[in-house]
């Protein structure tokens, strides 16, 4: 079982409050707080754009939040370091496009799938070995596909709704400027307070005329479909979003802060709780890349997990009561969470263009892009995929070198 051993005792209750400290609580905060704004506009944006009802949308959030916080406590406990898991936001947008031409039941069929593949590669050990070989330019131009939109959704709310999306990319700007002043006060926080403001002030909260009470959540069981477009279309792209362009980047934060994180692990929780998840509704799950690096920027390393449990525990608070922030999300002006979804992709969409066309693969890259952008539908079957087959295809013909070189170094790791 390739399974990462444990290493060193598991804290107990006691030792979770020697841990805990003002730092901690902070971190905690702040990355719930992150967690709660841009990632559920997304979510938000994708499905009201898909014809999702304001409790269907609950019930994501719900599995996201409160599922997906319930197991980050469990393996974060186990392993003493931050693992924080929630909802893939590349998969969130991935699905996007399909609500075109797929039911959500099918959706979620492929939820599953994709979950029973993660959990396959978990339990094998199969990861890094389909990471060295998978040629990420091609993979993130088809990302870059996906995320375009949100960042024109963006510069259309400014155009269309200037008091109110103006002030947040303001903001955003302001706390980006100095490295030090976002340390302090994360950009997408500062964003989310100021936009909160300016709806205040400009009156535009609108909640459609019923008043927001604090009802726990009733989760919808979906029965799923199992098609063979949904199959085609969703799974490998949000398998590989999952892995490539979320997982490796909160593996490479934890290990940058001197973590030593459990890669098949991680990908084993993925697999599992996506097809847990998918039950209500929910998106895959993934390792958070933001939010462990907030956990881990703090305090010492030995006792950052105490980090991750506190918010796992606002997470699944927020999940049991996720009628209340779907609502209060829902209420707001479009502009204010198109904003809001685009700020907190920007850096992530020009991550994506700079692995895109860097080095290698940039003709297959700037295929996938292009077909993604163009939403080309074939026998129903949406872009993303074609994006990827379409980019294999050309730098198969044209960048065969590339090909050679990728090998090679696979060879020597």
């Amino acid at each position: 079982m390739p399974l990462e051993k444990i290493n060193r005792p598991v804290p107990g209750i006691r030792n979770f409050f020697a841990d805990i400290s003002s730092t901690h609580l902070a971190n905690g905060f702040i990355a719930f707080l992150f967690s709660a704004s841009a990632p559920v506009a997304i979510v938000l944006g994708v499905g009201a754009k898909g014809g999702l009802t304001e409790q269907e949308l609950a019930s994501w959030m719900f599995g996201g939040l409160a599922f997906n916080g319930l197991v980050s406590i469990f393996v974060t406990i186990v392993y003493r370091q931050p693992l924080v898991f929630f909802w893939t936001i590349s998969g969130s947008v991935l699905v996007g496009p399909a609500f075109g031409h797929l039911t959500f039941p099918e959706i979620i069929g492929a939820f599953y799938a994709t979950g029973l593949l993660l959990l396959i590669l978990g339990l094998t050990g199969s990861v890094g070995w389909i990471m060295r070989h998978l040629p990420m330019p091609i993979i993130m131009g088809m990302v870059a596909g996906v995320f375009l939109q949100f960042g024109i959704d963006w510069i259309v709310a400014l155009k269309n709704d200037f008091w109110i999306a103006f002030p947040m990319t303001a903001a955003f700007f302001l706390f980006s400027f100095h490295p030090a002043v976002a340390r302090r006060m994360p950009p997408m926080i500062g964003v989310l307070v100021i936009g909160v403001i300016a709806v205040v002030l400009q009156g535009s909260f609108n909640p459609a005329g019923k008043e927001i009470a604090l009802n726990m959540v009733e989760p919808i069981i979906f029965t799923p479909v199992f098609s063979w477009q949904a199959m085609i279309e969703l799974v490998v792209p949000i398998s590989i979003t999952v892995l490539a362009a979320q997982n490796a980047q909160g593996i490479g934060i934890l290990k940058a802060n001197g973590h030593n994180p459990p890669v098949n692990t991680i990908t084993t929780t993925c697999g599992g709780m996506s097809i847990v998840c998918a039950a209500v509704g929910t998106v895959s799950t993934c390792l958070t890349g933001p939010v462990n690096a907030i956990l881990s920027s703090g305090g010492t390393k030995e006792s950052q997990y105490s980090a991750a449990i506190f918010i796992c525990l606002l997470a699944i608070l927020f999940g049991l009561y996720s009628p209340v922030l779907t609502k209060s999300m829902l209420a707001a002006p479009p502009a204010f969470i198109a904003t809001l979804a685009g700020l907190a992709l920007f850096r992530v969409l020009q991550n994506s263009f700079v692995a895109s066309f860097q080095r290698s693969f940039t003709l297959g890259a700037l295929t996938a892009f292009l077909v993604t952008v163009s939403d080309l539908t074939l026998f129903n079957i949406g872009s993303p995929f074609w994006g990827l087959l379409f980019g294999f295809i050309t730098s198969w013909i044209l960048e065969r070198t590339d090909f050679r070189t990728l090998e090679g170094q696979s060879k020597n790791q």
